[in-house]
């Protein structure tokens, strides 16, 4: 993933809202399980949490939004495709920092019609990759603004009994208190075995 800012600016406030894109694979098949239309969605997992997300990253210098989308399934899932040039909408969320901390992201999301997977790609083993039908890449997404995009995009309607209710995203606080408790647990353990 590239970072125009080379991961930080000068003067930028930490709780100011950065910018990704995303790209939202699709392909159709002739053998549509379950009664669907054909229409199969790919999931990536996260790299630290193993989530289920699309391809996404930073905006990347020289290049439109939309091929910056394309480039990063590429790079996260091996695919190639036919991607359109305006987002058909948007998500925030929190990405964890590697300090422990948070920051508010907007993602814009691009769909990919795919026309190729390639057999290697520059992450390849450090994500898992599904194809989905619509109903089950929107209810396995975390964040309930990209769910309904997905929906919305599929032209789907997802029952409301199906529908689980998010978790709530941790704050900067709650991920930093986690982490510290994990570092002090570690040190306790190496701490009760020396002699």
């Amino acid at each position: 993933m590239t970072d125009t800012a080379g991961g930080k600016q000068a003067g930028r406030k930490s709780s100011e809202r950065r910018h990704q894109v995303a790209a939202l694979p699709w392909r159709t098949t002739s053998a549509a399980p379950g009664g669907s239309n054909g229409l199969q969605i790919l999931l990536v997992s996260s790299r630290e949490t193993r989530r289920w997300v699309i391809p996404k990253g930073w905006q990347m210098k020289g290049k439109p939004d939309h091929q910056a989308a394309a480039q990063e399934a590429y790079e996260e899932a091996g695919l190639d495709g036919h991607i359109v040039e305006r987002p058909i909408g948007g998500y925030p969320y929190l990405k964890r920092l590697k300090s422990g901390g948070a920051r508010p992201v907007t993602v814009d999301v691009y769909p990919l019609e795919v026309t190729g997977e390639h057999a290697t790609w520059p992450e390849k083993g450090q994500r898992t990759l599904q194809w989905m039908s619509p109903v089950e890449a929107a209810l396995a997404v975390h964040e309930p603004e990209l769910r309904d995009l997905i929906a919305r995009f599929a032209k789907v309607e997802l029952p409301a009994e199906e529908r689980p209710k998010p978790a709530q995203a941790p704050t900067p606080v709650r991920v930093a208190l986690t982490r510290l408790r994990r570092r002090i647990t570690v040190l306790w353990g190496r701490r009760r075995r020396w002699p």
